[in-house]
């Protein structure tokens, strides 16, 4: 039955009823441009097609058409043969000349069977990728007069795979100019430290890592950086990804270490998303203060072997914090503690001592003149001076404040009556060197000295500092040329 119905159908109805586009040609001129190429010396047709672009143009119409089959004409929206024939130069152009270059170069080498892709267009201009497959019949290999030719429609696939490839460029543009640092890493080894912990039975992973600190740098050592993008490298200073990569230590140190424990303990209770601050630096060494987001990706949970990681330089913020918090404790003109920050340590030390708590209260004498005579930039730069003093003469745990305009305090803490003396002999002695180095611009001052025991006043600690350096702010002035009245 199969076989009587195959005899009874001839090529002609196969050919014309195939589910598939298909072509008659007759390649015998191309054959035969190819062997004048040959008997003229061209060995190298690439090469040779590249140096005229006519070339390619004299084997694409060398082709002939010889017939097509119905499919061809319902694809191609040709109402029949002889309008397709009529206008092949509006199915075969562009840059369809382009994608034939291959399958010219197989039947060049003699091949008489190729595959390829190209470009074609149906007769109402809509651009069509074909999948071509093309056989020079067998009987016909002496001169290529007949040679069937497929094509299969493949713009969906193509159009499907340009837009995952635009999609995946759109995403590879987002990963690399991101105006925030983005890193992509491999945790899955770590992964494995901590799963071969947790075999161990150890519970308390805290402890065990202030146990084996050793464990921590292992596993900084183990993670692996897949990518980063420009702003990385801009924010780090490297001229490249593999610069950056192999100078990851100087990256990841100092204060690293503390904040990527806290990291594992995280990872270690399940939390696979996370956020904190942390301090990296430059290749150059500069310190960088990062806000720091850890997303292990969700597809990858099982395994932790892509993490994605967001930096966002947050230097100059904490600059800014850091400077909002300093001008809140310090006299912008002299560099010294301000009222607010003495009156705050005062109070702490009256609680807590440490005991005997001695005081020296400081005044300036003659600032009103300096300003009324020279102006007030004189008069500033004079406070400046004496803010260099007490710098060079104080040092930590006692402190020296500016708490008025040319008032002064010095606090210190565990110190006696012989102590605060000796400070006192200190200060004048740097104040003495100062107005050497600046002749003609003489700073006097007036100190008083109190010293309070635990359970004191510090009020009444303070008020007699005060009283004593008023008394010698008087002595001062009874034996000045200044006028006193102008003070």
């Amino acid at each position: 039955m199969t076989v009587s119905l195959a005899s009874g159908l001839d090529f002609e109805d196969m050919f014309n009823l195939a589910p598939v586009s298909l072509w008659m040609e007759d390649y015998s001129s191309l054959k035969q441009l190819f062997d004048q190429w040959r008997a003229d010396g061209v060995t190298d047709l690439l090469a040779f097609l590249k140096e005229d672009p006519a070339h390619l143009q004299r084997c694409s119409q060398s082709y002939q058409v010889l017939r097509v089959n119905q499919y061809t004409l319902d694809l191609f929206k040709a109402a029949d043969q002889e309008t397709l024939k009529s206008k092949l130069h509006e199915v075969f152009r562009g840059d369809m000349l382009d994608n034939i270059v291959p399958e010219l170069l197989a039947l060049w080498d003699g091949q008489l069977y190729f595959e390829n892709r190209s470009v074609n267009y149906d007769l109402q201009g809509r651009r069509l990728n074909v999948e071509i497959n093309a056989r020079v019949l067998p009987g016909y290999e002496d001169n290529w007069s007949r040679v069937l030719v497929s094509l299969k429609d493949v713009t969906a696939e193509v159009r499907s795979m340009q837009q995952l490839q635009r999609s995946e460029q759109y995403a590879r543009d987002l990963f690399e100019h991101s105006p925030v640092s983005l890193w992509v890493e491999d945790f899955s080894a770590v992964k494995r430290l901590i799963d071969e912990v947790r075999a161990q039975g150890i519970s308390d992973f805290r402890t065990f890592l202030k146990v084996h600190p050793d464990f921590v740098t292992r596993c900084m050592q183990e993670i692996h950086v897949i990518d980063v993008n420009q702003q990385t490298l801009e924010m780090f200073g490297a001229s490249s990804k593999i610069e950056l990569v192999q100078n990851l230590s100087q990256v990841f140190r100092g204060e690293m270490y503390e904040s990527f424990a806290e990291q594992l303990q995280d990872l270690w209770n399940g939390k696979l998303v996370q956020q904190r601050e942390v301090v990296n630096y430059s290749l150059a060494g500069d310190t960088l203060h990062i806000h720091l987001e850890f997303a292990v990706m969700s597809s990858h949970v099982e395994n932790w072997d892509l993490v994605l990681l967001s930096l966002v330089d947050i230097t100059a913020r904490k600059k800014a914090e850091a400077y909002l918090e300093y001008l809140g404790k310090h006299d912008v003109l002299t560099q010294l503690r301000n009222r607010a920050f003495y009156m705050e340590e005062l109070n702490r030390l009256s609680r807590k001592g440490p005991w005997p708590l001695s005081v020296i209260a400081i005044d300036m004498n003659g600032l009103k003149a300096v300003n009324d005579e020279h102006g007030h930039a004189a008069g500033d730069a004079m406070l400046r001076r004496v803010g260099e003093v007490l710098a060079k003469a104080v040092d930590a745990p006692a402190c020296a404040a500016r708490i008025g305009g040319d008032e002064f305090m010095v606090l210190l803490p565990a110190t006696d009556e012989r102590g605060a003396q000796a400070m006192q002999e200190r200060i004048l002695s740097l104040l003495e060197l100062n107005n050497q180095f600046y002749p003609g611009q003489t700073i006097h001052i007036a100190m008083g000295v109190a010293c309070g025991q635990q359970g004191a006043s510090m009020e009444a600690v303070v008020h007699r500092a005060d009283q004593s350096m008023y008394v010698e702010k008087t002595r001062f002035y009874q034996t000045s040329t200044l006028n006193r009245r102008l003070q």
